[in-house]
């Protein structure tokens, strides 16, 4: 018994990597499709709806944006900096060491740079390939497996636990503060929640303030961690992102749906965006001229399929 306890924790260890992985792509690729269009006939339009539909969404205030560098997981600061380090190594690796960032291994920052990088140079279908790949090789090739039929199979209930916990110990360097919760799972309706401490709550994701851009967030965190716990672990994982708080709720044990991932890769661009803002700047350029002048923005991000 002990035997199969301690295997048990050390699948719980390694498997917590992946979660991590949101590994991907900043936003500077992410570029939200904007058109500004000029003419005496057209009238500004500049606010979040438009005609029912949400096109900017702008997320929590910066002003309480948490100090992310003060916040670290149960095992510590110095083990934080070591799991970011294997991250990024695996990042390298599966990416490309000619893409890898000049900032040194521990800095938060250079994973963030190899991120962007890998959004720019590959298309999104291959970016949520690349990001699921970097799982698999945070394990032994014969682990994912071994973890299905051990245990995600027979004992479905405690291994959705044991990967809320594990996700929280170590993937608090990567997301920021994490809590573990109660969740649907599924046979679940929308108003239970009858998975007993089986999901995850981060309050606000730290990946995903930094990068500031949602086909990020879709394509190189939520989709491939998903299809990875599905296809390889044997676990069904369902990821919510909320955009207007940047808090994202892991639920272990509830399937994902063909109408999730539309509703994800419908999600409006960000308004901290840089394609944005840059934008944003053009239209101030163009109104100081005296010109008359619509910002136009698609009901998704621009990059989420490009």
């Amino acid at each position: 018994m002990r035997m199969i306890l301690s295997f048990m924790m050390t699948l719980c260890f390694l498997q917590l990597f992946h979660l991590f992985r949101c590994s991907a792509a900043f936003c500077s690729s992410s570029r939200c499709h904007i058109s500004i269009y000029s003419s005496n006939n057209i009238s500004l339009l500049n606010g979040r709806h438009c005609g029912g539909k949400k096109f900017l969404v702008q997320g929590p205030s910066l002003e309480t944006k948490p100090d992310y560098d003060e916040i670290h997981g149960p095992l510590g600061r110095e083990m934080d900096k070591l799991f970011l380090r294997i991250f990024r190594s695996k990042m390298a690796e599966n990416i490309g060491m000619r893409y890898d960032s000049d900032l040194p291994y521990d800095d938060y920052m250079g994973l963030m740079d190899l991120a962007r990088t890998m959004n720019v140079v590959y298309e999104k279908p291959k970016v949520r390939e690349l990001s699921q790949d970097i799982l698999r090789s945070l394990f032994p090739s014969w682990l994912p497996n071994a973890f299905g039929w051990m245990f995600a199979r027979p004992f479905p209930a405690f291994s959705a636990k044991m990967n809320a916990w594990a996700t929280y110990v170590v993937g608090t360097w990567l997301m920021g503060e994490c809590a573990i919760n109660d969740c649907r799972i599924d046979g679940d309706d929308e108003s239970q929640k009858s998975g007993l401490n089986q999901g995850l709550l981060v309050k606000r994701c730290r990946f995903l303030e930094e990068s500031g851009c949602a086909s990020v967030c879709v394509n190189s965190c939520k989709l491939p961690t998903q299809q990875f716990f599905l296809e390889d672990m044997g676990l069904p994982l369902t990821m919510k992102p909320d955009y207007d708080t940047y808090e994202c709720q892991f639920s272990f044990g509830l399937t994902p749906t063909a109408e999730d991932e539309a509703e994800a890769k419908n999600t409006p661009c960000l308004a901290r965006c840089p394609s944005s803002k840059s934008a944003m700047k053009g239209q101030e350029v163009l109104r100081s001229e005296g010109t008359k002048v619509t910002l136009l923005r698609r009901d998704k991000c621009y990059m989420m399929e490009k």
